[in-house]
């Protein structure tokens, strides 16, 4: 067999693997869609797959009359920002810090943030530290236990040393601050790895109900999450199937669940196309440097 039949045919399984990989990925995916736009009748009887059968809006209508799902999804938004950024900052004036040889301790630092990645002091010891803090029913409880992660901090620091000493010696030369070479000299090198960490944290902040599920008990206060894991988990959809005036057929509990889920995993999905170009380099980079 030649070279060139060779790599044809390599190439020829590569696309068929990759092919059923990505239908694999996305069957759930099409198949809540579907169910979401489908009718009562083909989704009790089991007809609905991936494509929707008997097509209606109802599910969706229903879903955005919900003010406090709206407000959810506002109030999430919300709080995946003020999130990012905060993570973002503190990791930064964590990482950037680690990179230092002139910094005493620097080793016991990061031996001190490994072991963190090991070893937790477990879910009851954590939420007595918040009542203790009196955090509970704060949104600072959503966003101070997690705001440095140390793989995120770990890959920031890896790829700063990689950025090449000589820049910075360059810098100090000419009067240049810590802050002024960390702003105007590292960080415009380091777009591609603090867009990827910051696609991190929010997708983690985003997709997050746990916390929420056992320090917040104000309804003002819950993540859009929170409340599509209550929906599933006690399997009801009260608030949202009693409308006053409605003149259509009560829906599913399975089509309002499916048109929440994607209600819920819409946004954040919008939000991975602006940082695509940065995403591959940025991880591969922060991962292997250093």
């Amino acid at each position: 067999m030649s070279e060139r039949t060779s790599n044809r045919v390599f190439d020829i399984v590569n696309i068929t693997f990759i092919s059923l990989f990505v239908i694999f990925c996305l069957a759930p995916f099409l198949h809540t869609i579907a169910i979401s736009l489908s009718s009562n009748r083909a989704i009790t009887s089991g007809e609905v797959t991936i494509f929707p059968k008997e097509f209606n809006w109802d599910a969706y209508i229903q879903v955005f009359s919900d003010q406090s799902m709206i407000y959810s999804l506002g109030f999430t938004s919300i709080l995946t920002v003020a999130t990012t950024v905060l993570c973002m900052l503190f990791t930064l004036a964590a990482a950037y810090p680690l990179t230092k040889k002139k910094l005493k301790g620097r080793k016991l630092f990061m031996y001190v943030i490994i072991i963190t990645m090991f070893f937790s002091g477990g879910m009851i010891p954590e939420y007595l530290l918040i009542r203790d803090l009196n955090l509970l029913n704060s949104v600072w409880a959503l966003i101070l236990p997690g705001l440095v992660s140390p793989f995120n901090l770990i890959i920031l620091i890896s790829f700063f040393r990689g950025i090449p000493e000589s820049l910075e010696e360059s810098a100090e030369i000419d009067g240049s601050s810590h802050v002024h070479t960390l702003f105007k000299i590292i960080l415009p090198l380091s777009m591609p790895v603090l867009a990827t960490l910051a696609l991190f944290y929010a997708v983690g902040r985003w997709n997050g109900f746990q916390d929420s599920l056992l320090y917040i008990n104000d309804p003002k206060l819950y993540p859009l999450q929170l409340k599509l894991f209550q929906m599933v988990q006690n399997n009801m959809v009260s608030e949202l199937t009693l409308m006053e005036g409605a003149n259509r057929a009560p829906l599913t509990p399975e089509s309002l669940k499916a048109a929440t889920v994607i209600f819920a995993t819409v946004p954040i999905l919008l939000v991975y196309p602006w940082l695509q170009k940065y995403f591959v380099s940025g991880a591969m980079l922060g991962a292997v440097k250093g």
